[in-house]
Parts: structure tokens; C-alpha cells; sequence
């Protein structure tokens, strides 16, 4: 008997090997993902300019990024929270963020599915152009908006599903699209895997949809080097009662000793290309 559905996901055309050049843009819900490439020692760039939660200012990150780059990122993952834009009133222009500025100073817009689609096609564009090579994975975040009633989260996201669901059949090669939005709509449909908001997923839940999506995109070296890099990972992050005792101080040589042998096996670790740090939000301008 199946007490729950499971989402399906496709295998792709490709594979992820370890040490990988990547790039995570988008709203939260790639930052939290991001991080986890990050700590995995995958060479992870994560939202360079901050959050980003529409196609518009998802495009505004990753031309404002690329050009300084020290190289092309070969896998790209773009997160999209929501179809709703603001405009500065005395220029028209999109904003990434606010700053805490006026309300009377924005207009609030919703983007429909082909301008929605207009702006991934013009991100994936310029990530080809700089690498035809590159593989863009988008992903629709499962978390949902309050604010505009859970109808109007509910279209949002569909339009989001639309556009991304345009863009990945008008170019197969190049895109895919992650379910994180079904798995935890359809998948993990209780309560008991949110946050006490009943809007966030919980701990538990991003790290099982961490688990599916290494499962479906990571090849098997990847998924070997981090069950060994996490034995040590754990081991950095223990906190002792006693930090100055004998027991504790031969832990740290053994765990020096693992990580040095890991380095030996896999000398990429100290490769370039790893993450870049968060440069701030970009004002009330559209860079």
C-alpha cells in the first residue's frame, strides 16, 4: 500500500562530476541549495547580488556577473519565486531591490507568461553565448506568497511553470527543469514538513529535496566524494566540551590526517572558480 505519491523525475542528458562550476541564482530557495553545493566543495558562485525572485532581475544578475567572472559557469541554476516586478514610478525601470525605500516611489506589475519566458530566454541566451557547453537547470520555489492571497500565489506560480516549461522544450539541450515545487506540493503534502510559518519548508524537507535532486543530476564520483567529504565535514563541525583535552586534540590530527588524504585522492578541491561573495542587494536600479 503507498501512503504517498512520488514525484517522478526524468533522468537528464547529463551528469555533474564533483568540483564543478556552477551558478545559483534566484530566490531563497537557490540560496539554500547553493550553499549546500558550497559546503560540498563544488565551485559554487550563489546569488552574487543577493536574492532574486523574478525572471527580470534574474536576467539583471547574471549579465551583471558574467562579464567579471574568472570563468563560464558549466551548470546554472535558476530558481524563480514569483511573476510580480516593481517599477521605479520616475524611471519605469525594474528594481531588484527596494532598499526599504517609499512604497509611493514603486509600481507593483504582473509579468504574463511570454514576458516571463522572454527573460529566461534572454539569461539563457547570454549563458550560451559565454559557454555553449553550459547545461541550465530551472526549478520553480515551492514556497509560496501569503501576501498576494494563496489564489494569487497559486496563478503566480503557474505562470512561472508555464514560462519555464517553454523555454526547456524550445531548447532541450540546454535546459531542464528540477520538480522542487511538485516534490514538496505533491510529494510531502503535510504540514509536518513546514516551518512553524506553514509557509517555509523545513530543515528535514530541503534536505530530502537536496537528496533527490543530487540523486538525479550528481555522476558517481560526485556522489562517492561526498559521502567521504562528509565524514570530515561533520567531524570540523563538532563542538567539544573540552577542547584543550588530550582525546580531542588526537581527533583533530585524525581528521587532519582524513582531509589531507582526500586532497591527495582529489586534487580539484584547491582548483579556482569558487565562490564569489555576496555583493549586496543592486539599490533601486536595475544593476
Amino acid at each position: 500500500m503507498q501512503f504517498r505519491t512520488i514525484v517522478d523525475i526524468p533522468a537528464p542528458a547529463f551528469q555533474i562530476p564533483p568540483f564543478a562550476r556552477m551558478l545559483f541564482v534566484g530566490s531563497c530557495f537557490a540560496t539554500g541549495i547553493g550553499q549546500r553545493f558550497v559546503e560540498d566543495k563544488f565551485h559554487a558562485t550563489v546569488n552574487p547580488f543577493g536574492v532574486m525572485y523574478n525572471p527580470a532581475s534574474i536576467v539583471h544578475t547574471v549579465e551583471r556577473w558574467l562579464p567579471d567572472a574568472p570563468a563560464a559557469p558549466d551548470f546554472v541554476f535558476l530558481t524563480l519565486g514569483t511573476n510580480h516586478i516593481y517599477l521605479l514610478r520616475e524611471t519605469g525601470e525594474i528594481v531588484d531591490n527596494c532598499q526599504k525605500k517609499p512604497q509611493k516611489w514603486f509600481e507593483e506589475r504582473v509579468m504574463d507568461k511570454e514576458e516571463c519566458a522572454g527573460w529566461l530566454r534572454k539569461a539563457v541566451k547570454m549563458l550560451v553565448d559565454r559557454n555553449p557547453l553550459v547545461k541550465v537547470i530551472m526549478t520553480v520555489s515551492p514556497i509560496r506568497y501569503a501576501k498576494y492571497g494563496f489564489h494569487g500565489s497559486a496563478l503566480s506560480k503557474a505562470t512561472l511553470l508555464l514560462a519555464a516549461d517553454t523555454i526547456v522544450k524550445e531548447m532541450p539541450g540546454v535546459v531542464t527543469y528540477f520538480p522542487a515545487y511538485e516534490i514538496l506540493c505533491d510529494e510531502l503534502r503535510d504540514y509536518r514538513f513546514y516551518q512553524p510559518d506553514m509557509i517555509h519548508p523545513s530543515d528535514q524537507t530541503v534536505e530530502y529535496i537536496w537528496q533527490r535532486l543530487t540523486d538525479t543530476y550528481l555522476n558517481h564520483e560526485a556522489k562517492t566524494f561526498i559521502c567521504e567529504w562528509q565524514h570530515i565535514k561533520e567531524a570540523r563541525a563538532h563542538r567539544p566540551f573540552h577542547p584543550e583535552s588530550e582525546a580531542y586534540q588526537a581527533f583533530l590530527a585524525r581528521t587532519d590526517e582524513m582531509e589531507k588524504a582526500l586532497r591527495k585522492k582529489y586534487p580539484q578541491m584547491d582548483g579556482e572558480g569558487g565562490p564569489k561573495p555576496n555583493r549586496g542587494g543592486g539599490g533601486v536600479s536595475p544593476r
